[in-house]
């Protein structure tokens, strides 16, 4: 099975606002660096589009190491909260609605694709994986406004 290292990060100025995403695929020796943005937007929406399009790229199932810094993301994957979201009808567990359901509807047939491995790292820190998607969730989201 292929092992593919994934980083993302989303931007979004004003929250709801134009907003942006970045994501890099590692795989061996090769990188690809992927990203978007749009104009009416929140910094979660952003967080998981930029995990939904690096998984959409994957053409057969791989071994994922997924890096972001969003807890949201990462919380709600490795603790299973989304998929717990899912099964009661998209509602949380104080019985409010999940926000984004149907970007998480989306991700969770897409992880489900894969062996995944979450790792949550510190925003605007020493990781340049996570710093160089920063730079390009920004720049997306500066191109949408």
């Amino acid at each position: 099975m292929k092992k593919v290292i994934i980083y993302t990060d989303g931007a979004c100025s004003g929250n709801p606002g134009p907003g942006g995403w970045g994501a890099i695929l590692r795989y061996k020796d090769t990188e690809k660096e992927i990203s978007g943005g749009e104009k009416m937007t929140t910094n979660n929406r952003m967080e998981l589009t930029a995990v939904i399009s690096a998984l959409e790229l994957l053409k057969e199932s791989c071994e994922v190491e997924l890096y972001s810094d969003s807890k949201y993301v990462i919380d709600a994957l490795s603790q299973g909260w989304a998929e717990s979201w899912r099964k009661k009808g998209w509602k949380r567990a104080d019985k409010k609605p999940a926000l984004n359901p149907d970007l998480w509807e989306k991700l969770l047939d897409l992880v489900s694709a894969h062996e995944m491995t979450y790792h949550w790292v510190k925003g605007h820190s020493e990781n340049e994986y996570n710093n160089r998607c920063d730079a390009l969730a920004v720049e997306a989201r500066e191109k949408a406004v």
